[in-house]
């Protein structure tokens, strides 16, 4: 861990950190077109029945969309910069708070659905590449695709359809707070869990088979066999630990996935995170906070893939920050 106060290693993360503030302002400028050009008007739908031309007017006028789209963009970039993403037209609601509010729910399913992932994936794909070509191999190939082909939405009915509706073990939906009801927040989450971690563990599995293997083809782990060394030594300080970099590599992309494209889970289960807000905000066109959660999502994938370079050189002490 020394290696991570040295001065390589921090101009490493000022260029990651500058690389950063321009992939973000790249997504403020893509998102803010995109919701801009979606057809609907988010100021109408937003009054609903109370719907009159004063009141209409009077919620424009506090929105800002009365101004041009310029200055739209530049007012709420610079607000951004200070943490404020504005508030949300359907209720009135700082989209700051309100993203804050939701972001435990998805951060706590995607860390339960990434153990999950690699509680399943790091046994069976190591076990399939030692064993390549005999039927273990294949039946842990057949069970992946089959893993990868069913979609999210797919699996947490059938989930729902045996755990909760035929067995009465779980409960079919909802949430509870991790640190007010510890207990009831575990038996909420399972079903949700297990839905993102097993398809999720499906692709981390042909992953890890392959980096598995393309170790175990190296030449240092012929060496160390000729030498007579123990198998399980082999396979364990030769083979899976070199394994470990494109490990991270795919683990981090699948965390960063979860936490970015939960949005049909949490609608399955009615888990209150930022993609059902997500996706109750494209319903209501309610631009501040579909930005908002874009950019919160955006910072969320930076962050990991940052985590996931520092931790390459503390696994690999070979590796050089560049």
């Amino acid at each position: 861990m020394t290696r991570i106060l040295t001065s390589p290693v921090l101009r490493f993360l000022v260029r990651r950190l500058l690389y950063s503030l321009i992939v973000m302002v790249g997504v403020l400028i893509v998102v803010f077109a995109l919701v801009h050009l979606v057809p609907g008007d988010p100021v109408r739908i937003a009054l609903g029945t109370r719907y009159t031309p004063e009141a209409y007017e009077a919620l424009r006028a506090a929105s800002g969309l009365d101004r041009p789209l310029y200055e739209q963009f530049f007012g709420y970039a610079g607000s951004a910069l200070t943490g404020d993403l504005g508030v949300s037209f359907r209720n009135g609601d700082p989209v700051t708070v309100t993203l804050l509010e939701r972001l435990p729910a998805t951060v706590s399913l995607g860390v339960v659905g990434i153990i999950i992932a690699l509680l399943i994936a790091l046994p069976a794909g190591v076990w399939s590449a030692l064993h390549e070509g005999r039927i273990s191999d294949a039946i842990v190939r057949v069970t992946s695709q089959f893993g990868v082909s069913i979609p999210d939405f797919w699996m947490g009915i059938l989930l729902i359809a045996f755990f909760a509706s035929t067995l009465h073990w779980l409960p079919t939906s909802g949430y509870r707070p991790l640190f007010d009801d510890p207990a009831g927040w575990l038996r909420h989450i399972i079903l949700p869990g297990l839905t993102v971690g097993l398809v999720a563990g499906a692709i981390m599995t042909r992953y890890i088979r392959s980096a598995v293997l393309d170790v175990a083809a190296m030449g240092y782990v012929r060496t160390a066999r000729s030498k007579g060394l123990p198998p399980r030594v082999v396979t364990m300080r030769h083979t899976v630990r070199n394994a470990a970099i494109p490990v991270l590599t795919i683990t981090g992309i699948q965390l960063a996935t979860i936490l970015s494209g939960v949005i049909v889970v949490e609608v399955v289960f009615a888990w209150p995170g930022l993609g059902r807000l997500v996706y109750n905000a494209v319903a209501a066109r309610d631009y501040p906070i579909i930005q908002g959660a874009v950019l919160l999502i955006a910072a969320l994938f930076l962050l990991i893939n940052l985590l996931v370079d520092l931790l390459y050189a503390v696994v690999d002490p070979r590796i050089r920050l560049s």
